[in-house]
């Protein structure tokens, strides 16, 4: 089975750009020490402070799934519910390896 990639990206409500950084750094150590998890990255964007991207690349789908499970995931959805305005997951494989 092949790798997926998840390129997620958030938008911080006004004012809270600082609140959701804070909270999606938290997330960044557990999620690279989960098994399957080959990359991690947390991105903040140099044209609009409040827009988040997070690269993540996992050995295949259900590692992709048990990070969704996991429960330092779940923990970072609620806590930063109340600071998002927008996000934008994508799910990817690759066209040509």
């Amino acid at each position: 089975m092949e790798a997926i990639t998840v390129t997620a990206i958030l938008r911080a409500k006004p004012g809270k750009a600082q609140d959701l950084r804070e909270e999606l750094i938290k997330v960044v150590e557990p999620s690279r020490n989960e098994p399957g998890c080959l990359e991690y990255i947390l991105n903040e964007s140099l044209e609009d402070p409040n827009t988040f991207v997070f690269y993540e690349r996992w050995a295949n789908a259900e590692a992709a799934q048990a990070h969704l499970d996991c429960e330092h995931y779940k923990e970072y959805r609620i806590a930063t519910e109340k600071f998002i305005a927008s996000r934008d997951v994508y799910r990817m494989q690759p066209v040509i390896d």
